[in-house]
């Protein structure tokens, strides 16, 4: 007889209904069949916690799991409207008559589904993350009177704005979307004035979440210190999205027989939020991988121009570049993995007959584009590991993406990296400062351990390493993670310890020795030990006499790749910024001299990237966008980087820019102040 055990097992995921795309795809007749798709969703059951009290009896029970809202442990759901001051009911995905039937059916009137849309989607990105990178995610912190909280939940606010705009606040630490009154251009695809929800639009809630997640990654990527920063931001959003699509079957199938297996010709899945980009006067979907539809109505196919990357400065469309390279890999692996396919259905030539494809040949093309979707998207998420922690630029993220590969598929057979080089290339995207073109020169320099000056530093990290290696492995709880990382890092065990010698922060500042601070300065182009006063950099407020450095995203690694290769890894980042007199719009040194006739303080960002091999507890690569001028550096001179310097002077103050355009224009004067919403201005149409 088979155990009742087995009876009481959770469910692995949660099922529930929505759009695959947008509503607009359900009133056309030759998409509605594939217009609604069933997200799976990882389960989140009822947990009881009990925090004890002070007294006997005064325990608190909470339920941990999936509440009205929906309240999870990732997402909180908020549902107030503030144009007609109004909280909908929340939604309750518990409720039976909701399990059996895959939650609530899709509508656009309905908003206890719109909040399910939303947790469905998010939900789907989170997963998509964490099966990429290996590990949990965590939202970025939240500042509170100068000092770090943890933010537990990503609050999603699916009716937020009375406008054709969504986005995630860094601020707030949410997700808002709008909605708005329709104004197609073309009235025969969308009715005017027709209410646009883009809380129902796939595409629009995973760029979002992808956006909160990026942001806990990499919190310096909101800072635009290069054309390529908020860019990346958008199109790195964007890539998630429109990868997400191939993991719906039935539009997959949908979209190869219409195609008859030709992903590069225009198809569903290369195009983003079609509904929002028609209801605000475009001709086709806001945006689109690999074409775009002129003011003729007839679609075009995009063709690579090296220079736009060096005109186009508008994130968005700057971002798209970047869209387009990822996308052509994509189908050039794709186009490789189908070749045989192709050659035994036609025979040889190469050349499909006329008519429908066949049915099994549709499920074969759609298997191998299904995997080969896949592996770029991970590739891509991979690769976010292996940036610098400010200043990226489109090169940067090429290198990324080839170590990271490189790292966890020892063997690519199917030309997986030549196909992302090429297709940079022949964007005219090229990593800065390297003789050669090729896997090999791509690939981050490995750390040489033999004869360096920062073994012995290295060799104390690894034992503390070690440990926090042990207790993240012991906990599941994200809540349990950011707890012991953030100890980890500031050597606080719940006293107040100042100048502790507990921490990572302190072990890379305090034990580190004269005689080893000039090794170690190479190493991350920060300065570290005496001589910061003379390149701009403030005092630490916890270690005395020591210069003020961040660590940033200390996180554990452990991944498998496709082959069964196994990465295990420790990664962190040190940030460091300086404040560097300018006069006129030139660097006029740190003299008192100086200070005292210039007229501006512009802060400087630098930081690195530290990835430590897990097995064996050694430093595996440095991602430097060092503060320090590497090529002087030396025991008795330090001085700053002045070509990154004036670098980010120049963009910051708009010398770069080939044309003024609304971007510009709103950050003139703001960028220096650190605009807290930049995403508010970029996503309003």
């Amino acid at each position: 007889m088979a155990s009742t055990n087995n009876l009481q097992e959770k469910p692995p995921f949660r099922k529930l209904r929505g759009y695959a795309f947008d509503p607009a795809v359900a009133l056309q007749m030759d998409t509605a069949p594939i217009s609604t798709i069933t997200y799976k969703v990882p389960w989140e059951d009822d947990v009881k916690k009990i925090i004890k009290g002070k007294k006997k009896n005064q325990n608190t029970v909470l339920n941990e799991g999936l509440r009205p809202g929906p309240i999870g442990e990732y997402l909180e759901v908020i549902d107030y409207d503030p144009t007609v001051k109004k909280f909908y009911k929340p939604v309750d995905l518990n409720d039976p008559y909701l399990l059996a039937q895959d939650g609530l059916e899709p509508s656009e009137g309905n908003p206890q589904f719109h909040q399910q849309m939303v947790y469905a989607v998010a939900m789907t990105t989170i997963k998509n993350f964490e099966r990429a990178l290996g590990r949990q995610i965590l939202w970025a912190d939240r500042w509170n009177n100068g000092v770090k909280e943890n933010v537990p939940r990503l609050r999603i606010y699916p009716h937020a704005l009375r406008e054709a705009n969504a986005y995630y606040s860094p601020h707030k630490k949410a997700l808002l979307f709008g909605y708005f009154s329709s104004s197609p251009a073309n009235e025969s695809i969308q009715m005017p004035a027709s209410l646009v929800f883009t809380c129902l639009s796939h595409d629009i809630i995973a760029h979002e979440t992808t956006h909160a997640i990026l942001d806990g990654m990499h919190q310096n990527f909101n800072e635009p210190t290069n054309p390529d920063v908020l860019a990346f931001h958008e199109a790195f959003s964007d890539i998630v999205a429109l990868f997400q699509h191939f993991t719906f079957p039935d539009v997959l199938k949908s979209q190869i027989r219409k195609t008859r297996g030709d992903l590069a010709a225009q198809n569903l899945l290369g195009q983003l939020a079609q509904q929002f980009g028609a209801a605000i006067g475009r001709y086709g979907s806001l945006r689109e991988a690999i074409g775009e539809i002129d003011e003729t109505g007839q679609w075009q196919p995009k063709k690579p121009n090296p220079e736009d990357y060096r005109t186009v400065m508008e994130p968005h469309g700057r971002g798209s570049i970047l869209v387009a390279a990822v996308f052509e890999a994509f189908i050039n692996i794709y186009k490789s993995r189908v070749a045989d396919l192709i050659r035994i259905a036609s025979n040889g030539t190469g050349i499909l007959r006329q008519g429908e494809i066949p049915a099994d040949l549709i499920n074969r093309l759609a298997d191998e584009a299904a995997k080969a979707a896949d592996h770029v998207l991970q590739m891509c998420i991979r690769a976010l590991d292996y940036c610098p922690p400010v200043d990226i630029n489109f090169g940067d993220y090429l290198r990324a993406i080839i170590t990271a590969d490189m790292d966890l598929v020892a063997d690519d057979s199917r030309n997986y990296r030549l196909a992302f080089i090429d297709a940079f290339r022949r964007r005219g995207i090229y990593p800065k400062d390297l003789k050669t073109l090729s896997i090999e020169s791509l690939r981050l320099a490995v750390f040489p351990h033999q004869n360096s000056g920062v073994s012995e530093l290295f060799r104390l990290l690894s034992a503390f390493l070690r440990q926090y290696r042990n207790q993240v492995m012991d906990t599941k709880s994200r809540h349990e993670i950011y707890a012991i990382t953030r100890n980890f890092i500031t050597g606080d065990k719940g006293k107040d310890k100042r100048n502790s010698d507990n921490g990572l922060h302190s072990k890379i500042l305090k034990k580190l020795g004269a005689d080893k601070q000039l090794d170690f300065e190479k190493l991350t182009g920060l300065v570290l030990g005496k001589g910061w006063q003379d390149v701009g950099v403030n005092g630490s407020g916890t270690y005395k006499d020591f210069p003020a450095v961040e660590i940033q995203n200390l996180r554990l690694v452990s991944r498998v790749g496709p082959q069964g290769m196994q990465v295990n890894q420790i990664i962190f980042s040190l940030i460091q910024q300086a404040s560097v007199p300018m006069k006129e719009g030139v660097f006029s040194g740190f003299s008192r001299e100086a200070r005292k006739g210039h007229d501006e303080d512009f802060t400087f960002r630098a930081g690195c990237t530290l990835i430590f091999d897990l097995n064996t507890l050694q430093l595996q690569y440095a991602v430097t966008k060092p503060l320090l001028n590497m090529e002087t550096l030396s025991s008795d001179k330090k001085e700053i980087d002045k070509r990154r310097l004036e670098q980010q002077y120049r963009y910051w103050h708009n010398e770069e820019m080939m044309c003024m355009t609304d971007y510009n224009h709103y950050f003139g004067g703001s960028l220096r102040e650190e605009a807290l919403e930049p995403f508010a201005f970029l996503h309003n149409h």
